[in-house]
């Protein structure tokens, strides 16, 4: 008797259970815990909780990984906005990146990771429009900076630099709406300038120098129609 007791409790509780989930409110909008699978399957692919038709709190979802579900997206919702906080995973449940959305685009400061690492790769930050706004970092494993860049809706604008991982300045490139405009400088790993000129609308303009240990070697003259192209010096 107590064994058949234990039987109806049993399939009572998972009945219940049952009528819990993926449930409709009086308007047909989902409201209360949702969970769907991959087509066909019971793998897995999403759960989260819905207030009267309106995502709330935090949803997860999931990969099929040969025949399993494996975290890969989580979302935090905002009951007073409609700014969603999203973190994506690797099969390993690393990080790989996280930031806000608004509309399914990214907004605000996204922050990047190095596999399996946990250390940060890369950080920047978007307008409301979806575009890069403002500084660019990218980071060695180690920490140190490797490239820092400036946008300005989207594209480059500013200064651009890069690093050795050494921390030393390699190259610095000027932009102005994407395209390679002002003084541009190249170095070698003792931070010697090897290459210096200038660039115009993405061209390269005027005399440009080139030198080998510091020392001028070679100059050329990129100036439109110029009758004087080539300059060399001795070392």
């Amino acid at each position: 008797m107590k064994t058949i007791f234990i039987l109806i409790f049993c399939f009572f509780s998972v009945f219940v259970s049952a009528q819990e989930i993926n449930q409709f409110d009086n308007q047909g909008a989902r409201h209360g815990k949702w969970t769907k699978n991959y087509e066909g399957s019971d793998i897995l692919r999403y759960e989260g909780e819905f207030n009267y038709g309106k995502e709330l709190g935090t949803f997860k979802f999931y990969k099929n990984v040969d025949g399993k579900a494996v975290l890969s997206v989580t979302r935090e919702f905002n009951p007073n906005n409609d700014v969603v906080q999203v973190t994506f995973y690797d099969g390993n449940k690393n990080i790989v990146s996280k930031g806000a959305m608004k509309n399914k685009i990214q907004i605000g400061k996204w922050v990047y990771f190095h596999n399996n690492g946990g250390e940060v790769m890369m950080e920047e930050v978007y307008n409301d429009d979806g575009e890069i706004e403002g500084e660019k970092k990218t980071y060695y494993k180690t920490g140190g900076i490797a490239e820092q860049a400036l946008f300005k809706g989207g594209v480059l604008n500013g200064v651009s630099q890069w690093f050795s991982d050494k921390g030393i300045l390699i190259r610095l490139f000027n932009y102005t709406n994407g395209a390679l405009d002002g003084p541009s400088k190249s170095y070698d790993s003792k931070g010697n300038v090897t290459m210096e000129g200038v660039y115009r609308n993405d061209l390269k303009h005027g005399i440009w120098k080139y030198y080998e240990n510091g020392k001028l070697v070679k100059e050329k003259d990129f100036t439109k129609r110029s009758q004087n192209p080539y300059k060399s010096k001795q070392k």
